[in-house]
């Protein structure tokens, strides 16, 4: 994601300096000579890349992280005399630009002045923002990724339980198969330490596949016992909750079926 938002960056016209292994600045230099410290390590090596180069900033320059967690990393920001905003965006470097992406803002210590002018680098290119507090994010994380990366996982395992390959049911395919499918592979085709990190280092992971574990067996009783009654029930509970979700779902996914059969 680094070189991504490099590029980001110079498209609005900055000037921006790069340090990591096998460049030879290093992040001291960095933080010693730009205005905004900006860090992009794997999630793990967050917090310690930020204590190590959170000594070296003043109150004129700004600390921000691009990291799938925010509380932990902002709070060692704010160990800085820097002003801090974490930042989350919900999208890999793969993308071909902003627009249409959302990009997830933690203002936790900056003035309104300095924070406008960091988001409109991004809202210029086309990017959404949403402003959060890193609790709030990483609560929200824990269903938006941590809730459907355990679920992908799950198809996954349970597949290679029963013996089945993609392959094997390509000419059964239906495009919301297909669709659901193309997700599974796609989270088996990168970083399986990203998704152990994504998963494990948020602590309201946990309790949400806790319920997902309860749900699924809550379930797996009802159609069992071949209760059509109680599955209705829970159908239209969940429909309900979904409110008017549902409708626009239907419609978005139905042009995305009409795209597939197209092509």
């Amino acid at each position: 994601m680094g070189a991504f938002f490099r590029q980001v960056f110079e498209r609005a016209g900055w000037e921006v300096q790069v340090a990591g292994r096998s460049t030879p600045r290093s992040p001291a230099d960095v933080a010693e000579a730009c205005d905004v410290i900006m860090v992009s390590v794997p999630i793990r090596e967050t917090i310690d890349v930020i204590r190590s180069v959170a000594p070296l900033l003043s109150e004129d320059q700004l600390f921000c992280d691009l990291t799938s967690l925010k509380t932990g990393p902002v709070e060692a920001m704010l160990a800085s005399r820097a002003q801090v905003v974490g930042l989350h965006p919900m999208f890999g470097p793969t993308v071909h630009g902003l627009p249409g992406q959302t990009i997830i803002a933690t203002p936790a210590r900056c003035t309104q002045e300095t924070l406008d002018l960091l988001l409109e680098v991004f809202r210029s290119q086309g990017a959404r923002v949403t402003i959060s507090t890193p609790e709030e994010h990483d609560r929200i994380m824990a269903v938006v990724q941590g809730l459907i990366h355990f679920v992908t996982l799950g198809m996954a395992e349970t597949m290679r339980r029963v013996g089945v390959k993609p392959e094997d049911t390509l000419a059964f395919m239906s495009p919301v198969y297909q669709m659901e499918m193309s997700l599974v592979g796609r989270l088996l085709s990168q970083d399986a330490r990203l998704y152990a990190d994504i998963l494990g280092q948020n602590p309201h992971v946990i309790p949400v596949i806790e319920a997902c574990e309860g749900a699924f067996s809550s379930l797996r009783e009802i159609i069992g016992a071949r209760d059509t009654d109680a599955f209705e029930e829970v159908f239209k509970k969940n429909a309900q909750h979904f409110g008017t979700y549902c409708q626009k779902a239907a419609m978005e996914s139905d042009l995305l079926i009409a795209s597939m059969v197209r092509k």
